[in-house]
Order: C-alpha cells, then sequence, then structure tokens
C-alpha cells in the first residue's frame, strides 16, 4: 500500500533511534485517521502517521509570538485544501531531488528536531537560564509548527504559494540549510543551552 497511492514508505528509513517510536511510517492510502487514536483516552500522537501530523499543523500552526495575523488566519480546518497542498510539495520534492519525498521529509525531521533548549529555574529569587535536553515527542511536534509556520510566513504576502515554500522548507531542512526556519531555530536553541550549561 502507497502513501497517496503513489509513495512506498516501507522503505523510509529514521536514522535516529530515539525517534524511531515517535515516527509511525505503517503503510496508509490517505493519511487521514480523523482522532482514532484518541478513542476515549490521551491523544497518542505518536499513533498518528507522520504526514498525518504535518496535515494537521497545516490546519492548526499556533501562534508565533505576536504575528498572529500571519499564523492563525490560516486555521480553516478545510482537510481537502491541505491534503491538496502537501501532495503538491511532496510532488515538487520528487520533482528536484528524484527521490522519495516521504524520505526527504522524515531525513528533514531528523535534522531540524532540537536537542537541547532552555528553560528558566529560579533559585533564591533570582531566574537562571539551564540548558535541558528535548523528548523525542516534542522534538518532533516542535519541529513540524516551526516548519509549517516558516512557510507560511514565507508565503503570506507574496506570490509563492504555500505549496511551494513548504516544499521549499523541507528541501532546506534536508540540506541542513539555514535557509530554513526550523534550522535556524534549532542552531539558536543549542546555541543558547551551549551558554547556559
Amino acid at each position: 500500500m502507497k502513501l497517496f497511492n503513489r509513495w512506498e514508505t516501507e522503505e523510509v528509513v529514521v536514522k535516529e533511534k530515539a525517534l524511531v517510536p515517535y515516527i509511525n511510517l505503517q503503510p496508509m492510502l490517505v493519511p487521514r485517521s480523523g482522532g482514532k487514536a484518541a478513542e476515549g483516552q490521551r491523544i497518542w500522537t505518536q499513533k498518528t502517521h507522520i504526514v498525518e501530523r504535518l496535515m494537521n499543523k497545516m490546519m492548526v500552526p499556533g501562534h508565533r509570538g505576536k504575528k498572529h495575523k500571519i499564523s492563525s488566519y490560516h486555521c480553516t480546518g478545510k482537510s481537502t485544501k491541505v491534503y491538496k497542498s502537501v501532495i503538491k510539495a511532496f510532488e515538487l520534492i520528487e520533482k528536484e531531488t528524484k527521490q522519495n519525498p516521504v524520505q526527504v521529509f522524515v531525513t528533514a525531521l531528523e535534522n531540524a528536531a532540537p536537542r537541547e533548549e532552555v528553560t528558566s529555574i529560579e533559585y533564591g529569587g533570582a531566574r537562571y537560564s539551564k540548558a535541558v535536553e528535548v523528548s523525542p515527542l516534542r522534538r518532533i511536534d516542535y519541529t513540524l509548527r516551526l516548519m509549517v509556520q516558516g512557510s507560511y510566513s514565507k508565503s503570506f504576502n507574496n506570490k509563492v504559494s504555500i505549496e511551494r515554500t513548504l516544499a521549499n522548507e523541507i528541501l532546506n531542512a534536508y540540506k541542513i540549510s539555514q535557509d530554513s526556519a526550523a534550522i535556524q531555530k534549532k542552531l539558536e536553541l543549542e546555541r543558547q543551552s551551549d551558554s547556559s550549561r
């Protein structure tokens, strides 16, 4: 069974062992479960297909600072529109790389997922920043959010379509280029965590 009846997912390899349980690549024709994994229990996002998680994040990208209009006006919940956008973005990736776009997307996620971040600790009335390791599930969720917000902000008030900006974001993360919003944020977080050790 191929994803979108086009791309093979059984051959896709997750190289980083910590992320293997959190990147679901089970064969699926249409990545649209409608939240079946959450039936009367906690929402187990790791049971959801990784491409479906990207699509869900595109429908609700979350706020980015105070720039609500850049990220929030896209929250329409139009799953068919998002479905078509992801297919077009994957087609653009396949055309440029001549590789399976699902593999490119998974590798981009692995490259852009931050390993450390900074939290603030109050100790004796003073606040200190401290470096902490990031859990694998948060690494993927955070990276998906940064990828989607970065691609929406690049297509906002611009002639470039969301399909093109999403494909560029994934390709830049795949190449570990700083043109990717997710890679930029990862490097910034890891710089901050190095200085606050």
